[in-house]
């Protein structure tokens, strides 16, 4: 089978305009999937990350509820805000001396 120039080009435009649509689709699924009430959820791994803190520091924010999350599907999710407020009230909260 052979097809000339201009009806590959076509071909291709037309594929390339559904991935394009699919794309989109793909991304709204996704924003739906993490977001909740209009907030951006977190995983465990974004939240360790943009605290940078471990693991166990973490579970101790979930634990003291400190920091609300989600279980979703058996996985852990917080929500950007829930993060946020928690940075604040740590810059706010008077720091213990160690000595």
């Amino acid at each position: 089978m052979n097809i000339d120039h201009t009806e590959f080009i076509m071909w291709m435009d037309r594929i390339m305009k559904r991935f394009d649509i699919l794309h989109e689709r793909v991304k709204e699924n996704n924003n739906e999937l993490f977001s909740i009430d209009g907030d951006q959820l977190l995983d465990n791994q974004d939240v360790l990350q943009m605290l940078k803190i471990s693991a166990r520091s973490l579970q101790r924010y979930r634990s003291t509820q400190k920091l609300p999350y989600y279980t979703i599907s058996g996985k852990l999710y917080y929500k950007l805000s829930d993060v946020h407020q928690l940075i604040r009230e740590s810059l706010t909260s008077p720091r213990k001396n160690h000595k």
